[in-house]
């Protein structure tokens, strides 16, 4: 499974530039947005009752606080009381990177919701079915099809096969996309050497690798804020699938508690779609500032790791209903998985394992949150 693990920036690093964003694809928030919803008007007195009888919702992060895309808004849906304002009692509760374990645990039922890749919502799930278990992961939203994950090379490579020949580092794996990225482009990865390194990205500009694989929000970031110029290549730019965004849940909590799980939704969706929106960014990275209460996250960089994000959201949405999985991404995906990693992942099996009922419902066709709850 993946560890995805993030360098955590200090102030004596990074600079102070907001990246630019246009962000009107994502949709724009109410005006109640900007006191935290509706109060009282937000939800039925039955809906209400129905979502307390549910009890305590467990969130687990995909890496700690960090202001990344389905971790952010959920801050910021607590902070600016939207879980409240829908009567749901959530449970925030940091992941540490290691995607494997978060996935275990809502396997098991012990965290009702969290971020996880399509991607690892397909691998785990097969894992489970391959040694006799049930698939108990459900995937029911993403925010697009492009991912995270790039390749970074110093400007004198413009073409990837001029990495033949030469090393790349990696962080313990060749990210998926990335390797698809490279065979697209004609390498021969016989070629090309690679090595485990830190999570230092400097490595790269300094010559001790060739190129450095990373995410797209983060160690960009970071060299941009040391003024060092890379060169960053993105699958999505080759038509490779990935996901951003994705939420993964309990499939037996999620059937005992559609509508919870709805409200769920419509609050983080309406987080993201308030926190996108640039006279808002500094507000909700103010909320994970207070989330985090560690001195040595830098302000400067988590504003930046949201902004990327947002902004990737923003220049690659999904073709059907804002929120909802892409099913033809998934079967993607899979093609992936069993070319690449040697998977046997049958595809109608792991279309089994999505489902847009609970994001179509509080999205509505002009991509707006539909708010108050029905």
């Amino acid at each position: 499974m993946t560890t995805r693990h993030r360098l955590r920036a200090t102030a004596a690093v990074l600079g102070t530039a907001l990246l630019a964003t246009s962000l009107a694809a994502c949709g724009s928030s109410d005006d109640d947005a900007t006191t935290g919803g509706g109060g009282s008007d937000a939800i039925s007195a039955e809906r209400c009752a129905a979502n307390k009888a549910a009890g305590k919702i467990t969130y687990m992060s995909g890496y700690y606080w960090q202001a990344s895309a389905s971790i952010l808004e959920v801050i910021a849906a607590d902070q600016l009381g939207y879980f409240k304002d829908l009567c749901l009692d959530v449970d925030l509760q940091a992941g540490q990177g290691d995607t494997s374990v978060n996935a275990k645990l809502v396997q098991a039922g012990q965290v009702q919701i969290g971020p996880l890749s399509e991607q690892d919502i397909i691998t785990s799930n097969a894992s489970t079915v391959e040694n006799g278990g049930e698939a108990k992961i459900l995937g029911v939203s993403s925010y697009s099809d492009a991912g995270l994950d790039i390749l970074m090379t110093n400007p004198d490579i413009t073409d990837l096969t001029q990495l033949e020949g030469k090393t790349l580092g990696q962080k313990g794996y060749v990210p998926l996309s990335v390797t698809a990225m490279l065979n697209k482009a004609g390498v021969d990865m016989d070629e090309v050497k690679t090595v485990k390194v830190g999570y230092d990205p400097t490595i790269l500009p300094r010559g001790q690798v060739d190129a450095l694989t990373g995410f797209i929000s983060n160690e960009p970031n970071l060299l941009k804020d040391a003024d060092e110029d890379v060169t960053v290549w993105k699958p999505s730019d080759y038509g490779v699938a990935g996901s951003l965004g994705a939420y993964a849940v309990n499939a037996d909590w999620a059937k005992a508690n559609a509508d919870t799980l709805e409200d769920f939704l419509r609050a983080a969706f309406k987080a993201f779609q308030y926190c996108a929106e640039d006279a808002h960014v500094d507000d909700c990275i103010d909320f994970q500032q207070k989330q985090s209460g560690d001195p040595d996250d830098s302000e400067d960089h988590e504003k930046d790791v949201w902004t990327t994000e947002a902004q990737v959201v923003a220049d690659n949405p999904l073709p059907g209903k804002w929120g909802s999985v892409d099913l033809d991404n998934v079967a993607s995906l899979v093609g992936l998985i069993n070319t690449y990693q040697g998977g046997t992942v049958d595809a109608t099996a792991a279309a089994s394992w999505f489902s847009n009922e609970y994001a179509d419902a509080v999205v509505g066709d002009d991509g707006k949150v539909v708010w108050p709850a029905p």
